[in-house]
């Protein structure tokens, strides 16, 4: 990988990992910091992952925003357009792919997608983050200071490894 692309992806990590720490919103955090280097990331897709955080509107057993907001870059480059429904093209395979490879990386790392169990193996227990006192708690806990900002800034680095590279790589 050449010295630039390693320098957008430390870029990328640290600007979601500051995005997250300071404003919360895993998926959001991921894709703005991808936004300031992928132009194919528009702001609406920020705007319309913002209820993905927390396991999909803070009831955590969905899966991890971090994770719905890099295969949401993913696809803003590799998804099909509505134009295309029913079609299957070589992009769209690279995008399943790329949306697998992050999927499988995720799995690897965290044991599971799903923010309740992320959450379990991070603070050794789950956080009921729609209930204000036991989202007071994760906060205390170090939920936006350094554990979510820190899968946050992982999952957009590797995203970012993933559509630099455009391909599937070991």
């Amino acid at each position: 990988m050449s010295e630039t692309n390693e320098k957008i992806i430390e870029q990328v990590y640290e600007k979601a990992y500051q995005n997250e720490a300071e404003y919360g919103v895993c998926p959001q955090a991921v894709l703005a910091a991808l936004h300031d280097y992928f132009d194919f990331i528009d702001l609406g897709i920020i705007k319309a992952s913002h209820t993905l955080a927390g396991g999909v509107a803070r009831c955590t057993d969905g899966s991890c925003g971090a994770l719905s907001g890099g295969i949401m870059a993913i696809s803003c480059k590799y998804g099909r357009s509505r134009d295309e429904f029913g079609e299957k093209t070589a992009a769209h395979q690279i995008g399943q792919d790329l949306s697998e490879a992050l999927h499988d990386r995720f799995i690897r790392e965290y044991g599971s997608v799903l923010c309740r169990d992320v959450q379990q193996k991070l603070f050794g227990r789950c956080f009921e983050l729609r209930y204000q006192e036991e989202f007071d708690r994760f906060v205390e806990a170090g939920g936006h200071s350094d554990k979510c900002p820190a899968v946050t800034g992982k999952v957009a680095r590797w995203t970012a490894e993933l559509l630099l590279d455009g391909k599937i790589s070991s």
